[in-house]
């Protein structure tokens, strides 16, 4: 089992004790989505869980607890988002410069095969335009291309429901022209710094460029990490996307970056009140559980997907 961690919300940012504690106690509640009351209870063993993939704008405050997954027996590794926005577009991101720096400290203390840099997404306007990503993209390779091996870009997708977030931001929906001139100097900047570039759930076709369709959930670095073979199930919920089959441990409406164009975090009021009700010792993400109302369902027969 591929345990994600989190697309829905940044785990290691904001909820890293609350991981450990659940690692430690072997097991986690998960609530489903589209039916609050239907829980799912997910068995952490190490023997049960293949890898981890981390999703994250800063990973600092999981880093004490790193030695200790290390020694439970977990492997894994991190899908490190840095991206190149201000305040307009990332409300509580903390300085970019520190970020870098734990990027670096994160690389050096686990290896740079296990850090993948995405810049992620790409977004247009008349502030953040093609000269800026450029510009912003050749600094960002320069500064972290000794701290990683692969670099994972993605252009905005208009989800419907983030619309009113980004309205005022006058951003514009990007062209097939821009995204082949984008993912043209991407590529070529990356092969300058040695940097293998992958696209993540894009329709597009950028392999002319040397930009192939990525898998962030990627069953080729797991078995590298893991030292095993794995069971290549797709991830068939995702358009476009190579991952293989994971599960995720997170909820949505419950990251504090508040990144505007987020499609995990449509509603920064519900986000901060949410988090108000996180308990660092619950066996759910938000809240607690009602024997009552709730219903439990333990998946006792989700084996390793290791074959």
């Amino acid at each position: 089992m591929i345990i994600s961690a989190s697309r829905r919300t940044d785990i290691p940012a904001f909820y890293a004790e609350w991981l450990i504690n659940r690692l430690r106690e072997n097991y986690v509640l998960v609530r489903n989505p589209f039916n609050t009351r239907q829980v799912s209870k997910i068995y952490l063993t190490p023997e049960n869980v293949d890898c981890i993939v981390f999703w994250t704008k800063n990973s600092k405050p999981v880093h004490k607890y790193l030695d200790e997954i290390d020694n439970m027996g977990y492997k894994y590794y991190f899908q490190f988002t840095v991206t190149p926005y201000g305040k307009d577009l990332e409300e509580n991101i903390y300085d970019k410069k520190e970020i870098i720096e734990t990027f670096k400290i994160l690389s050096d203390k686990i290896g740079k095969e296990k850090v993948i840099l995405r810049y992620d997404p790409v977004i247009l306007n008349n502030k953040y335009t093609i000269d800026f990503h450029r510009k912003s993209f050749e600094k960002l390779c320069f500064l972290l291309s000794s701290y990683t091996e692969k670099v994972i870009v993605s252009f905005l997708d208009n989800y419907r429901k983030i619309l009113k977030n980004i309205k005022e931001q006058n951003i514009k929906e990007i062209s097939k022209r821009e995204m082949m001139i984008l993912a043209e100097n991407f590529a070529s900047i990356a092969k300058k710094y040695n940097l293998i570039t992958e696209s993540c759930a894009e329709q597009i076709d950028l392999e002319k460029f040397g930009i192939e369709h990525g898998r962030c959930i990627d069953d080729v670095l797991i078995e590298k990490i893991t030292d095993s073979h794995i069971k290549k199930d797709k991830d068939n919920q995702r358009a476009a996307c190579g991952c293989i089959k994971s599960v995720d441990i997170g909820e949505y409406n419950t990251c504090l970056h508040n990144c505007l164009y987020c499609y995990a975090n449509i509603d920064k009021y519900s986000a901060f009140k949410n988090y108000g009700k996180h308990n660092i010792i619950s066996p759910v993400l938000i809240g607690g559980v009602d024997c009552a109302k709730d219903k439990i369902i333990e998946r006792k027969n989700m084996k390793s997907l290791k074959i």
